[in-house]
């Protein structure tokens, strides 16, 4: 399974969007800071997966979350259920 992600930083509370075929695996690289782009907000929590049968669903899920669409979809459905 091909995976689309959001993580949270724990820093600042910023947001990443990213996609793998190995999700515990990129999490550990993003908190091991492995990452360029996100070294430098660590620790990231998960806040949002879902999970695909191809990498094409994938990406083009991880393009519409960095869309302006997707993060009115975040700020909507994700952020009003934090504490």
């Amino acid at each position: 399974m091909h995976h689309t992600y959001i993580l949270r930083s724990e820093e600042n509370g910023r947001s990443y969007y990213g996609s793998t075929f190995g999700l515990k695996t990129r999490l550990k690289q993003h908190n091991s800071g492995e990452s360029f782009f996100t070294k430098r907000y660590i620790p990231w929590t998960l806040a949002f997966y879902a999970a695909f049968e191809t990498e094409a669903l994938a990406w083009t899920f991880e393009r519409y979350l960095k869309s302006s669409s997707g993060w009115a979809f975040e700020r909507n459905r994700f952020l009003k259920m934090s504490p």
